[in-house]
């Protein structure tokens, strides 16, 4: 993905209220950004780190500034979580993903489940598969990649729906986008949300897929590229 303009730079003067951060842009000026992360973004948002932010000319947005990176001294972090569906998607329709070739359809934000969309479903004359993409973005002292970040009670809804797709024989996919470079394995967050760590293994024991993928991000461009291994 291809950011469409030039991003802004600037420093992080604080996160608050989850959707709003306060930033110093390099022109000096203090302005007030969206935050596309409902995450605790724990690891990814220490004041006075370098920000890159993209403008919107939308009349009818409050705050017309959202904001997309930071780098924390080592690698930029993607915290926008509408990106990783859209690299995907991308990956998808370029046949980047080996696991996941041989579809003829591809389609973002279906209704399936219990007042729930699928993030993509992928088509087939014979298959239907489901896939469900996270945005990874923490880091612990031990170098390793987690999710979630924070409790997370719809992402536990979401693996049991990928269960019960499976047991329709579907294929069913979680799929987990790291927007970082820095770390080296990926693991469920047990020590943050044991309930998630504990669904995410039983959805493996009952079928379901588990993918885990990095994404090179730059102030210019954000592409999947590599396949990054992970354990319970």
């Amino acid at each position: 993905m291809i950011f469409k303009q030039t991003l802004i730079p600037g420093k992080l003067i604080q996160r608050y209220k989850r959707f709003l951060a306060d930033i110093e842009l390099d022109t000096g000026k203090i302005i007030t950004a969206h935050c596309p992360n409902s995450g605790s973004m724990k690891s990814c948002m220490m004041p006075g780190w370098k920000v890159m932010l993209s403008q919107s000319d939308n009349p009818k947005r409050k705050y017309k500034y959202t904001w997309e990176m930071v780098h924390n001294g080592k690698c930029w972090i993607g915290v926008n979580t509408i990106i990783p569906n859209i690299i995907t998607e991308e990956a998808l329709l370029n046949e980047s993903i080996p696991e996941l070739k041989g579809y003829d359809e591809v389609k973002r934000e279906v209704k399936y489940g219990t007042n729930s969309r699928i993030d993509i479903l992928l088509k087939s004359e014979n298959q239907l598969c489901y896939v469900e993409v996270k945005n990874v973005t923490l880091v612990e002292d031990d170098g390793n990649y987690y999710f979630p970040d924070s409790v997370t009670s719809r992402g536990l809804k979401h693996l049991h729906e990928l269960i019960e797709m499976k047991s329709q024989d579907h294929r069913s996919v979680m799929l987990f986008v790291i927007q970082r470079n820095d770390g080296e394995i990926f693991k469920p967050a047990a020590h943050i949300d044991p309930k998630y760590a504990e669904g995410l293994k039983n959805a493996y024991e009952n079928g379901v897929e588990i993918l885990v993928r990095q994404a090179d991000v730059t102030p210019t461009e954000i592409n999947l590229i590599k396949k990054i291994p992970w354990q319970f």
